[in-house]
């Protein structure tokens, strides 16, 4: 888990730049917003977001967050006060309580899911907001119909139609580059990446010293019967079970996520096991491991070796997910 130290050297570094940027700000330097219509310094900044170029004239000052990825993000980088309303799920088991009292003060635009646990928002509900930017894009919602409102959308690259390659915490690191870019916060971005960086060092050490061996399966199961899902070598599982000292089983499986069966579970039979789900509570998730016919058989589940976390522990790979290696490591005592 994150150190208390960590986290005030944190505040302290986000306190300091915050206050160098307020005295940059009155003196009308660097990074201060434009009173006479004109983009402010150093802008517009354009990044690629799902092979579509968005431009940003000046630092975000409305935004809305329609996934919960994104705020460890915005609080490492001092700017989670830009978010105006926010929909859907933010667990406060994600978060330290700073964190979930400053997501408590935004206002709820409503958590409504459909039957496979996706948003349900109107295209109208965001436009009459007034956002310049939003965070996510709900199932049913399309970028254009934002885009011609004027309003800019991001969304998570991992998730993107067109995502290639395998995910790795190099991942994490730019996507907090990325935000500090068009937030005007290229400094704390970069003492972020540094300590986000060294937690994953730190645990990455430390399961080098323990030695490795062991092996470990990352699932997603299905509570109540149905099929149940695994993270192959493309997942952000894979580097969280590697940094964390251990050998995923599935790492031959050039997939993020796929379907697997007990059968093949049992054949590659792994010492431990994590298993994910996004709401609820864990003990019917571990339930539906360990009471299918045959579960017995597996080592981790005789051993009791189980992990339940919830889903942005792992993915997708935000500083959450380096919360999620660190609880790996903790939970286990590291690969060895």
């Amino acid at each position: 888990m994150q150190s208390t130290t960590r986290r005030r050297s944190r505040v302290r570094i986000t306190l300091l730049a915050a206050a160098a940027a307020s005295t940059i700000a009155a003196c009308g330097g660097a990074g201060a917003a434009s009173t006479d219509g004109e983009s402010a310094e150093g802008f517009p900044v354009t990044v690629e977001n799902c092979g579509i170029d968005v431009t940003f004239d000046e630092p975000p000052s409305r935004v809305i967050l329609l996934e919960s990825a994104p705020v460890t993000i915005l609080e490492g980088l001092g700017v989670l006060d830009s978010v105006v309303l926010r929909a859907g799920a933010f667990p406060p088991a994600y978060y330290d309580a700073e964190t979930n009292a400053a997501i408590e003060k935004i206002p709820s635009m409503g958590d409504e899911l459909d039957d496979k646990g996706h948003l349900q928002i109107s295209l109208e509900t965001i436009i009459d907001a007034e956002p310049d930017l939003v965070f996510g894009l709900p199932d049913g919602m399309s970028r254009d119909g934002l885009t011609d409102a004027g309003i800019q959308v991001l969304e998570q690259p991992t998730f993107c139609a067109d995502a290639e390659g395998a995910t790795t915490f190099e991942n994490i690191y730019e996507q907090v580059e990325t935000y500090g870019r068009i937030f005007d916060r290229t400094d704390e971005a970069d003492a972020f990446v540094d300590e986000l960086n060294g937690r994953v060092e730190d645990v990455r050490a430390t399961a080098e010293k323990q030695g490795g061996g062991r092996t470990a399966a990352v699932l997603y199961p299905t509570v109540g019967g149905g099929s149940g899902y695994a993270y192959g070598n493309k997942s952000m599982a894979h580097p969280q079970l590697e940094a964390a000292g251990f050998e995923n089983v599935f790492d031959d499986v050039d997939e993020r996520v796929f379907e697997v069966t007990l059968e093949q579970l049992i054949s590659r039979d792994p010492d431990v096991l994590v298993l994910l789900h996004v709401d609820g509570e864990p003990g019917p998730v571990k339930d539906a491991v360990v009471n299918l016919p045959g579960a017995e058989s597996l080592t981790a589940v005789a051993n009791d070796d189980i992990l339940v976390q919830l889903f942005n522990f792992t993915e997708p790979p935000t500083p959450v997910s380096i919360d999620g290696l660190e609880r790996i490591a903790e939970h286990f005592g590291g690969g060895g």
